[in-house]
């Protein structure tokens, strides 16, 4: 599963968003981190219901509508950054946006997976074999505050099984499932963003990007805070 990555910078975004056939794209005004960690905010790419593809900031860690408040939604989408593509359609926090095809799409540079092999968490890089932005699958959802009448958009990172994947079957303490989120190539972000559910099951299993390549990234002595724990395992909920 992934708990951090780093987005597409707004040239990346750009350029991921015209050669994947979207279009001109109007970038948020407001800056994004550096590396977005469930809590944070990150660039997320999506239809609208007039069928516009546009490019929002999205929280990481899906707020499921039924929350009844702020500190439920803050609890329940610290465990709701990464979603099961094979149970997706059925769970309590997924269903609805996966009934109404709320498909995304969150450009990255790279994203990161602890690796164990050393009998320690090692931090590793998972990325292209260029180093070329991509864009993982997601399902977003909104969530409006009762208390205050915000709207918050969220999402979460559909993922499918890598146990037997070169890379990422590697990751993670022995004995615990694989997990890969799902890189949708370039030629096929308009029909991921357009999908019927039939298609978007199609899609994700048929995900299993063998080109994928790791490297340990350690991370540097001064870190800056993280608004969430994550070390909390993403729940399936």
């Amino acid at each position: 599963m992934c708990t951090n990555y780093t987005p597409a910078t707004p040239t990346h975004l750009v350029s991921l968003a015209e050669i994947g056939g979207l279009g001109p794209v109007v970038l948020p005004t407001d800056n994004w981190p550096v590396e977005t960690f469930p809590g944070y905010v990150a660039p997320l790419l999506w239809r609208d219901p007039a069928g516009e593809v546009v490019c929002s900031l999205a929280r990481y860690g899906l707020v499921p509508r039924w929350c009844r408040d702020a500190a439920q939604a803050g609890t329940v989408s610290r465990r709701t950054y990464n979603a099961r593509s094979e149970t997706v359609a059925e769970k309590p926090s997924y269903r609805s946006p996966w009934r109404e095809r709320r498909w995304a799409l969150a450009p990255m540079e790279h994203y990161f997976e602890p690796c164990w092999e050393t009998g320690r968490a090692v931090r590793w890089r998972l990325q292209q074999p260029d180093a070329a932005p991509f864009a993982a699958a997601g399902l977003h959802e909104h969530w409006a505050d009762p208390a205050t009448g915000e709207l918050v958009q969220s999402f979460s990172l559909l993922t499918v099984n890598a146990d037997d994947h070169p890379v990422l079957r590697r990751m993670h303490r022995p004995g615990d499932e694989k997990r890969l989120l799902v890189v949708v190539p370039p030629q096929a972000f308009s029909d991921w963003l357009s999908a019927s559910v039939d298609e978007a099951k199609a899609l994700l299993a048929s995900a299993l990007p063998d080109g994928l390549m790791g490297e340990p990234a350690p991370r540097a002595v001064a870190q800056r805070s993280q608004p969430t724990d994550t070390s909390q395992a993403s729940l399936d909920l």
